[in-house]
Protein backbone atom coordinates (compact mmCIF):
# COMPACT_ATOMS: atom_id res chain seq x y z
CA UNK A 1 0.00 0.00 0.00
CA UNK A 2 1.43 3.37 -0.98
CA UNK A 3 -0.10 6.17 1.11
CA UNK A 4 0.98 9.76 1.37
CA UNK A 5 1.13 11.91 4.47
CA UNK A 6 0.47 15.43 3.34
CA UNK A 7 2.54 18.39 4.55
CA UNK A 8 1.79 22.09 4.64
CA UNK A 9 3.42 24.04 1.89
CA UNK A 10 6.02 26.54 3.01
CA UNK A 11 6.06 30.18 2.07
CA UNK A 12 3.13 32.32 1.01
CA UNK A 13 1.97 35.61 -0.41
CA UNK A 14 3.86 38.47 1.25
CA UNK A 15 0.70 40.60 1.16
CA UNK A 16 -1.06 38.31 3.63
CA UNK A 17 -0.67 39.07 7.31
CA UNK A 18 -0.16 36.47 10.03
CA UNK A 19 -3.62 35.00 10.75
CA UNK A 20 -2.76 34.54 14.42
CA UNK A 21 -2.80 31.49 16.68
CA UNK A 22 -6.58 31.03 16.63
CA UNK A 23 -6.92 30.79 12.85
CA UNK A 24 -7.79 27.47 11.24
CA UNK A 25 -4.74 26.18 9.30
CA UNK A 26 -5.05 25.89 5.55
CA UNK A 27 -5.53 22.48 4.08
CA UNK A 28 -2.08 21.01 3.32
CA UNK A 29 -1.16 20.09 -0.22
CA UNK A 30 -0.62 16.44 -1.11
CA UNK A 31 2.84 15.54 -2.30
CA UNK A 32 3.11 12.41 -4.41
CA UNK A 33 5.98 10.18 -3.33
CA UNK A 34 6.90 8.64 -6.68
CA UNK A 35 6.96 9.23 -10.42
CA UNK A 36 3.32 8.50 -11.26
CA UNK A 37 3.78 8.40 -15.03
CA UNK A 38 6.58 5.84 -14.78
CA UNK A 39 4.77 3.89 -12.08
CA UNK A 40 1.54 3.65 -14.08
CA UNK A 41 3.37 2.75 -17.30
CA UNK A 42 5.42 0.00 -15.66
CA UNK A 43 2.34 -1.26 -13.80
CA UNK A 44 0.32 -1.53 -17.02
CA UNK A 45 3.16 -3.33 -18.78
CA UNK A 46 3.49 -5.82 -15.95
CA UNK A 47 -0.27 -6.33 -15.99
CA UNK A 48 -0.23 -7.15 -19.69
CA UNK A 49 2.63 -9.63 -19.24
CA UNK A 50 0.90 -11.33 -16.31
CA UNK A 51 -2.46 -11.63 -18.06
CA UNK A 52 -0.94 -12.85 -21.32
CA UNK A 53 1.12 -15.53 -19.58
CA UNK A 54 -1.78 -16.61 -17.39
CA UNK A 55 -4.30 -17.19 -20.13
CA UNK A 56 -2.02 -18.43 -22.92
CA UNK A 57 0.19 -21.00 -21.21
CA UNK A 58 0.23 -21.49 -17.44
CA UNK A 59 3.82 -22.71 -17.54
CA UNK A 60 4.91 -19.34 -18.95
CA UNK A 61 3.42 -17.61 -15.91
CA UNK A 62 5.26 -20.04 -13.64
CA UNK A 63 8.52 -19.14 -15.41
CA UNK A 64 7.74 -15.42 -15.11
CA UNK A 65 7.19 -15.77 -11.35
CA UNK A 66 10.37 -17.84 -10.93
CA UNK A 67 12.43 -15.11 -12.62
CA UNK A 68 10.77 -12.33 -10.61
CA UNK A 69 11.28 -14.13 -7.30
CA UNK A 70 14.92 -14.92 -8.12
CA UNK A 71 15.53 -11.21 -8.82
CA UNK A 72 13.77 -10.28 -5.56
CA UNK A 73 15.96 -12.72 -3.59
CA UNK A 74 19.10 -11.25 -5.16
CA UNK A 75 17.89 -7.75 -4.26
CA UNK A 76 17.33 -8.83 -0.66
CA UNK A 77 20.76 -10.44 -0.55
CA UNK A 78 22.42 -7.21 -1.70
CA UNK A 79 20.36 -5.13 0.71
CA UNK A 80 21.49 -7.27 3.66
CA UNK A 81 25.19 -7.15 2.81
CA UNK A 82 25.86 -3.77 4.51
CA UNK A 83 24.48 -5.32 7.71
CA UNK A 84 27.13 -8.05 7.45
CA UNK A 85 24.72 -10.79 6.34
CA UNK A 86 26.08 -13.23 3.76
CA UNK A 87 23.31 -15.30 2.19
CA UNK A 88 24.24 -18.61 0.49
CA UNK A 89 22.72 -17.59 -2.84
CA UNK A 90 23.16 -20.83 -4.78
CA UNK A 91 21.02 -23.02 -2.48
CA UNK A 92 18.60 -20.14 -2.00
CA UNK A 93 18.02 -19.66 -5.73
CA UNK A 94 17.76 -23.42 -6.21
CA UNK A 95 15.12 -23.37 -3.48
CA UNK A 96 13.19 -20.70 -5.39
CA UNK A 97 12.91 -22.99 -8.40
CA UNK A 98 12.14 -26.03 -6.25
CA UNK A 99 9.40 -24.36 -4.23
CA UNK A 100 7.63 -22.60 -7.10
CA UNK A 101 7.80 -25.39 -9.67
CA UNK A 102 7.14 -27.95 -6.94
CA UNK A 103 4.03 -26.08 -5.78
CA UNK A 104 2.66 -25.97 -9.32
CA UNK A 105 3.45 -29.60 -10.16
CA UNK A 106 3.18 -31.36 -6.79
CA UNK A 107 0.98 -28.90 -4.88
CA UNK A 108 1.17 -28.40 -1.08
CA UNK A 109 3.38 -31.40 -0.11
CA UNK A 110 5.97 -30.44 -2.71
CA UNK A 111 5.99 -26.81 -1.56
CA UNK A 112 6.49 -27.81 2.09
CA UNK A 113 9.14 -30.39 1.22
CA UNK A 114 11.05 -27.97 -1.01
CA UNK A 115 11.07 -25.37 1.75
CA UNK A 116 12.47 -27.87 4.23
CA UNK A 117 15.16 -28.99 1.80
CA UNK A 118 16.06 -25.36 1.11
CA UNK A 119 16.55 -24.73 4.83
CA UNK A 120 18.87 -27.73 5.08
CA UNK A 121 20.76 -26.65 1.96
CA UNK A 122 21.24 -23.17 3.43
CA UNK A 123 22.83 -24.69 6.54
CA UNK A 124 25.15 -26.86 4.48
CA UNK A 125 25.96 -24.10 2.02
CA UNK A 126 27.11 -21.83 4.84
CA UNK A 127 29.43 -24.42 6.44
CA UNK A 128 32.37 -23.38 4.27
CA UNK A 129 32.08 -19.73 5.32
CA UNK A 130 33.54 -20.15 8.80
CA UNK A 131 31.87 -20.06 12.19
CA UNK A 132 31.64 -16.27 12.55
CA UNK A 133 28.10 -15.19 11.73
CA UNK A 134 26.91 -18.73 10.95
CA UNK A 135 23.68 -18.48 12.95
CA UNK A 136 23.03 -14.94 11.67
CA UNK A 137 23.49 -15.89 8.01
CA UNK A 138 21.51 -19.14 8.17
CA UNK A 139 18.68 -17.45 10.08
CA UNK A 140 18.56 -14.66 7.49
CA UNK A 141 18.61 -17.22 4.69
CA UNK A 142 15.71 -19.21 6.12
CA UNK A 143 13.79 -15.95 6.65
CA UNK A 144 14.31 -14.95 3.01
CA UNK A 145 13.32 -18.45 1.84
CA UNK A 146 10.10 -18.23 3.84
CA UNK A 147 9.33 -14.59 3.11
CA UNK A 148 9.77 -14.68 -0.66
CA UNK A 149 9.64 -18.05 -2.52
CA UNK A 150 7.59 -19.95 0.07
CA UNK A 151 4.86 -17.31 0.18
CA UNK A 152 5.01 -16.93 -3.62
CA UNK A 153 4.38 -20.67 -3.83
CA UNK A 154 0.78 -20.10 -2.76
CA UNK A 155 0.20 -18.21 -6.00
CA UNK A 156 1.33 -21.37 -7.79
CA UNK A 157 -1.13 -23.40 -5.72
CA UNK A 158 -3.92 -21.04 -6.79
CA UNK A 159 -2.89 -21.44 -10.42
CA UNK A 160 -3.18 -25.23 -10.37
CA UNK A 161 -7.02 -25.72 -10.57
CA UNK A 162 -8.96 -25.43 -13.82
CA UNK A 163 -10.02 -21.89 -12.96
CA UNK A 164 -6.55 -21.11 -11.60
CA UNK A 165 -5.81 -18.13 -13.86
CA UNK A 166 -9.00 -16.41 -12.68
CA UNK A 167 -8.08 -17.08 -9.05
CA UNK A 168 -4.68 -15.50 -9.59
CA UNK A 169 -6.32 -12.49 -11.28
CA UNK A 170 -8.63 -11.98 -8.28
CA UNK A 171 -5.70 -12.29 -5.86
CA UNK A 172 -3.60 -9.77 -7.78
CA UNK A 173 -6.59 -7.44 -8.21
CA UNK A 174 -7.35 -7.19 -4.48
CA UNK A 175 -3.66 -6.56 -3.75
CA UNK A 176 -3.45 -3.81 -6.37
CA UNK A 177 -6.70 -2.39 -4.96
CA UNK A 178 -4.97 -1.98 -1.60
CA UNK A 179 -2.13 -0.04 -3.22
CA UNK A 180 -4.40 2.17 -5.35
CA UNK A 181 -6.96 2.77 -2.60
CA UNK A 182 -4.32 3.55 -0.02
CA UNK A 183 -2.43 5.90 -2.29
CA UNK A 184 -5.55 7.75 -3.45
CA UNK A 185 -7.04 8.20 0.01
CA UNK A 186 -3.64 9.08 1.45
CA UNK A 187 -3.10 11.85 -1.10
CA UNK A 188 -6.60 13.28 -0.78
CA UNK A 189 -7.32 12.87 2.91
CA UNK A 190 -4.16 11.66 4.69
CA UNK A 191 -3.63 13.44 8.02
CA UNK A 192 -2.97 10.85 10.72
CA UNK A 193 0.17 8.67 10.44
CA UNK A 194 -0.44 4.96 10.83
CA UNK A 195 3.08 3.86 11.80
CA UNK A 196 5.33 6.95 11.77
CA UNK A 197 8.39 5.16 13.17
CA UNK A 198 8.23 2.54 10.39
CA UNK A 199 6.69 4.27 7.38
CA UNK A 200 5.78 7.95 7.82
CA UNK A 201 3.91 7.93 4.50
CA UNK A 202 1.25 5.51 5.74
CA UNK A 203 -1.92 7.03 7.17
CA UNK A 204 -5.11 5.80 8.78
CA UNK A 205 -7.03 7.51 5.98
CA UNK A 206 -4.97 5.56 3.46
CA UNK A 207 -5.73 2.34 5.33
CA UNK A 208 -9.43 3.15 5.12
CA UNK A 209 -9.07 3.72 1.37
CA UNK A 210 -7.31 0.38 1.03
CA UNK A 211 -10.14 -1.34 2.88
CA UNK A 212 -12.86 0.21 0.71
CA UNK A 213 -11.10 -0.67 -2.53
CA UNK A 214 -10.17 -4.19 -1.38
CA UNK A 215 -13.69 -5.00 -0.22
CA UNK A 216 -15.22 -3.73 -3.46
CA UNK A 217 -12.77 -5.58 -5.71
CA UNK A 218 -12.98 -8.69 -3.55
CA UNK A 219 -16.75 -8.90 -3.85
CA UNK A 220 -16.77 -8.08 -7.57
CA UNK A 221 -13.93 -10.45 -8.41
CA UNK A 222 -15.28 -13.42 -6.49
CA UNK A 223 -18.85 -13.00 -7.73
CA UNK A 224 -18.14 -12.18 -11.38
CA UNK A 225 -15.00 -14.20 -12.15
CA UNK A 226 -15.28 -17.13 -9.74
CA UNK A 227 -19.06 -17.37 -9.35
CA UNK A 228 -18.69 -17.32 -5.58
CA UNK A 229 -20.74 -15.66 -2.87
CA UNK A 230 -20.53 -11.99 -1.99
CA UNK A 231 -19.58 -12.73 1.62
CA UNK A 232 -16.58 -14.78 0.48
CA UNK A 233 -15.49 -11.73 -1.48
CA UNK A 234 -15.86 -9.57 1.61
CA UNK A 235 -13.70 -11.95 3.63
CA UNK A 236 -11.08 -11.99 0.90
CA UNK A 237 -11.08 -8.19 0.69
CA UNK A 238 -10.78 -7.78 4.45
CA UNK A 239 -7.95 -10.31 4.67
CA UNK A 240 -6.13 -8.67 1.75
CA UNK A 241 -6.37 -5.26 3.41
CA UNK A 242 -4.57 -6.60 6.47
CA UNK A 243 -1.91 -8.65 4.72
CA UNK A 244 -1.10 -6.12 2.00
CA UNK A 245 -0.65 -3.39 4.62
CA UNK A 246 1.44 -5.61 6.90
CA UNK A 247 3.56 -6.78 3.98
CA UNK A 248 4.32 -3.21 3.06
CA UNK A 249 5.17 -2.31 6.66
CA UNK A 250 7.43 -5.35 7.06
CA UNK A 251 9.46 -4.36 4.02
CA UNK A 252 9.57 -0.75 5.23
CA UNK A 253 10.95 -1.94 8.57
CA UNK A 254 13.53 -4.10 6.81
CA UNK A 255 14.67 -1.20 4.61
CA UNK A 256 14.91 1.12 7.61
CA UNK A 257 16.94 -1.48 9.46
CA UNK A 258 19.52 -1.76 6.67
CA UNK A 259 19.35 1.94 5.77
CA UNK A 260 18.08 1.91 2.17
CA UNK A 261 15.18 3.60 0.37
CA UNK A 262 14.38 0.96 -2.27
CA UNK A 263 15.36 -2.66 -2.72
CA UNK A 264 16.47 -1.90 -6.29
CA UNK A 265 15.95 0.30 -9.32
CA UNK A 266 14.88 -2.20 -11.98
CA UNK A 267 11.29 -0.92 -12.20
CA UNK A 268 11.04 2.85 -12.81
CA UNK A 269 8.55 4.49 -10.48
CA UNK A 270 8.41 1.39 -8.27
CA UNK A 271 11.96 0.65 -7.17
CA UNK A 272 13.03 -2.96 -7.22
CA UNK A 273 11.09 -6.15 -7.87
CA UNK A 274 10.93 -6.79 -4.13
CA UNK A 275 9.27 -3.39 -3.70
CA UNK A 276 6.39 -4.68 -5.85
CA UNK A 277 6.18 -8.09 -4.21
CA UNK A 278 5.99 -6.87 -0.61
CA UNK A 279 2.17 -6.75 -0.52
CA UNK A 280 1.62 -9.64 -2.94
CA UNK A 281 3.57 -12.25 -0.98
CA UNK A 282 1.55 -12.40 2.26
CA UNK A 283 -1.68 -11.79 0.35
CA UNK A 284 -0.99 -14.86 -1.79
CA UNK A 285 -1.17 -17.03 1.32
CA UNK A 286 -4.48 -15.68 2.63
CA UNK A 287 -6.01 -15.53 -0.86
CA UNK A 288 -5.21 -19.20 -1.44
CA UNK A 289 -6.63 -20.08 1.97
CA UNK A 290 -9.86 -18.08 1.60
CA UNK A 291 -10.51 -19.14 -1.99
CA UNK A 292 -9.71 -22.80 -1.31
CA UNK A 293 -12.06 -22.96 1.66
CA UNK A 294 -14.92 -20.71 0.51
CA UNK A 295 -15.02 -20.67 -3.29
CA UNK A 296 -15.57 -23.93 -5.21
CA UNK A 297 -13.56 -24.46 -8.37
CA UNK A 298 -15.37 -23.31 -11.51
CA UNK A 299 -15.21 -26.05 -14.13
Amino acid sequence: MQDIVTHPSSGGDASHTDPGPDAVPARPRPRPGRNLVAAIGVGLLLGVVVLASLFIVKAVFVGFVVVAVCVAVIELSRALQPAGVRLPLVPLLAGVVGMLVGAYVGQTPALAGAFGLTALALCMGRLTGGRDGFVRDVTAGVFVAMYVPFLAGFAMLMLRPEDGPLRVVVFVAVTVASDVGGYTAGVLFGRHPLAPSISPAKTYEGLAGSAVFCLAIGVAGVMVLLEGSWWAGLILGAAATVTATLGDLVESMLKRDVGIKDMGSLLPGHGGVMDRLDSLLPTALVSWLVLSLLVPVVS
